[in-house]
């Protein structure tokens, strides 16, 4: 989240965390770890400093896209842990009604909805990432100025309830480990999708994360779409 700041601080930062960004920044910082620390005229989450050199802990609740300035700015002299917490599970909580279960739920593969944003950085061997499957409570209020002036419900925090899984992506390899191993050797995003068992979009995110850093190739279109092939 921007943050402006003074001209002799670093100029952007998460510092006006959400419960859940701060529940899941004190769960990944260890022992010498600096909160919050100056790097390059950025503010990172957690800077580690390692006997392989100095490694950045970023945990984003929101867009990728917000990232790149300081992903360009701070790869190529950092490792760069990206944390991805993903809703398994979501109870909402508005003020005198009863909590209710969200219907949206999501999987690992909800990440490809943010790479697609960073598909220029998804080579450098300096990044990594971390998919967190959690259970959240968001707290909820009501504004009448939203949809249109007939009223709404906002969220006003996120609150942390619990960590189910975590996964590690060391890298662009790592994640090509979530196309089904049983593609045929030529494939569309119907072939993703249903082998996979993953909505047509999030396949079509995929094809597009892995064709934009040449990991498979377009050969050609079809009735059923476009056709890929895995790059050797």
């Amino acid at each position: 989240m921007p943050d402006e700041t003074k001209k002799s601080q670093p100029h952007i930062g998460t510092l006006n965390e959400s419960s859940l960004h701060a529940a899941l920044k004190l769960h990944y910082e260890c022992e010498g770890d600096a909160s919050e620390a100056p790097v390059n005229g950025y503010v990172v989450d957690l800077l580690r400093l390692e006997k392989s050199g100095p490694h950045i802990i970023e945990i984003q609740t929101t867009s990728f896209a917000s990232m790149k300035k300081k992903l360009n700015a701070l790869l190529a002299t950092h490792t760069i842990k990206i944390v991805y917490p993903v809703p398994i599970e979501t109870t909402l909580l508005k003020p005198g009604k009863t909590p209710r279960k969200s219907p949206k739920k999501g999987n690992i593969y909800s990440i490809f909805s943010e790479l697609v944003s960073i598909t220029d950085h998804l080579k450098h061997p300096n990044l990594s990432f971390d998919v967190v499957l959690v259970s959240i409570n968001k707290l909820q209020e009501f504004e009448k100025n939203l949809r249109r002036n007939r009223g709404g419900y906002r969220t006003i925090n996120t609150e942390l309830v619990s960590i189910h899984e975590i996964h590690h992506f060391c890298g662009l390899h790592d994640l090509m480990s979530l196309l089904p191993e049983d593609l045929p050797e030529k494939f569309t995003t119907a072939d993703i999708a249903q082998k996979g068992k993953v909505p047509r979009n999030i396949a079509q995110q995929m094809a597009y994360c892995f064709r934009k850093t040449e990991l498979i190739a377009e050969i050609m279109q079809s009735r059923s779409g476009k056709v890929y092939e895995r790059v050797s």
